[in-house]
């Protein structure tokens, strides 16, 4: 399949994994009421989601190493749409738990396989992981809007089986055209493909070690807000029992907006290296985690729009790091670990907000926590190289 090509429908997965993995945390508003529980109670439903999601991470890198990642692509597009359309014929608790189970594995293909690729697609890796960023933030806002409306007009339901289906047609279209007797892109046999430098052991390691570091904070940083935007916003910008469209159009709205902050941050990564950047923005979240614990109304929306767009900004810098310092051979694997660490925790975050919630514990203790999070974050980003790499 030509580069080109290859590099559009990895952007349009980037997107569909991101929406599949937010549909739930807003349909559970609708599901809550339909079903006759609290919302509290119908988040644990979710954890099978994000706990597959985890674990399925570790061998799609391995996978990643080994296969035509566009095979790898098109599973997971195929996957994620017919798990999709399970969950939208669940029965009830059980069925519904498989079905997002199974769309957690299947969406862990994503990030392992796709995330590496563009790193070898991309003539210049920074704009290239960029551009890819936003169509991933792009699905979550269109999550966001899209969920709240299907579920609210025709049921819960159709806020899964309508992206399955779409997602389904785009996988059959990904296996019609790729080619076998081509040459995997995978070899880097195009000249347009990009190989990394070549650095010593002792750096690849450290600068491997502080990617671990960010992706097991910032992995509890990025779910906690992403999932917990839309229960945020119901309660802190609007408290007059608006509808689900309105708490999901806000959500999406911040999400999209925050989405091209990714833009500016990928050109700068190629030209003066990623510390400056991820020091300024951990900065930048601290303060607002910590005005945000007790903001509201519109002052909440302004600061979770800051916030959200500087934590969107931050996701391509750990892969720019790992696509320039480590050899080209072990980076789905790199990637695969970084996003098992990320998504391990992130796993635990629907169960966490369950119990805080259910004792009391509200959003100025969590958005506190989150703070000392990106401080930690912010340690660990002091010990990266000061030079920026040759390209």
């Amino acid at each position: 399949m030509p580069r080109t090509q290859a590099l559009m429908f990895v952007n349009i997965a980037h997107f569909f994994d991101h929406y599949f993995l937010l549909i739930f945390p807003t349909a559970a508003l609708a599901i809550a009421p339909a079903w006759g529980m609290g919302f509290a109670d119908v988040l644990l439903y979710g954890s099978p989601l994000y706990a597959m999601f985890a674990l399925g991470t570790l061998p799609a890198g391995w996978l990643g190493d080994r296969m035509d990642r566009m095979i790898l692509i098109a599973l997971f597009f195929l996957g994620c749409g017919v798990s999709g359309i399970a969950v939208a014929l669940s029965g009830g608790p059980i069925s519904m738990m498989a079905g997002l189970g199974a769309l957690g594995l299947f969406a862990a293909i994503y990030h392992p396989v796709g995330l590496a690729h563009v790193t070898l697609l991309g003539l210049r890796s920074g704009r290239a992981l960029a551009v890819n960023g936003v169509f991933g933030n792009m699905g979550l806002a269109g999550a966001a809007v899209a969920t709240a409306f299907l579920a609210q007009t025709f049921g819960w339901r159709a806020a899964f089986w309508a992206p399955g289906g779409v997602s389904v047609f785009i996988g059959l279209v990904i296996l019609l055209r790729i080619r076998p007797a081509q040459p995997d892109v995978n070899t880097q046999t195009d000249p347009a493909i990009r190989t990394a430098p070549a650095f010593e052991r002792p750096v690849q390691l450290r600068v491997f070690l502080i990617v671990c570091t960010s992706a097991l904070f910032g992995g509890l940083i990025f779910n906690a807000i992403t999932l917990s935007l839309p229960k945020f916003l119901d309660e802190r910008l609007i408290t007059d029992g608006t509808s689900l469209i309105w708490v999901g159009t806000s959500s999406g709205l911040v999400f999209a907006v925050a989405a091209f902050a990714q833009l500016p941050v990928g050109e700068l990564l190629d030209r003066i290296g990623a510390r400056p950047i991820l020091l300024t923005l951990l900065a930048a979240q601290i303060g607002l985690f910590v005005l945000l614990s007790q903001a509201t109304g519109w002052l909440a929306f302004g600061a979770a729009l800051l916030l959200v767009t500087s934590i969107f900004a931050e996701i391509p810098i750990t892969t720019w790091l790992l696509g320039h310092y480590l050899d080209p051979a072990f980076r789905s694997r790199a990637v695969s670990l970084e996003y098992t660490l990320s998504l391990g925790v992130g796993s635990a975050v629907l169960p966490l907000m369950s119990l805080l919630h259910g004792r009391g514990f509200g959003f100025d203790v969590q958005l506190t926590g989150l703070a000392f999070a990106a401080m930690v974050i912010g340690v660990a980003a002091l010990f990266l190289p000061r030079s920026r790499p040759s390209p």
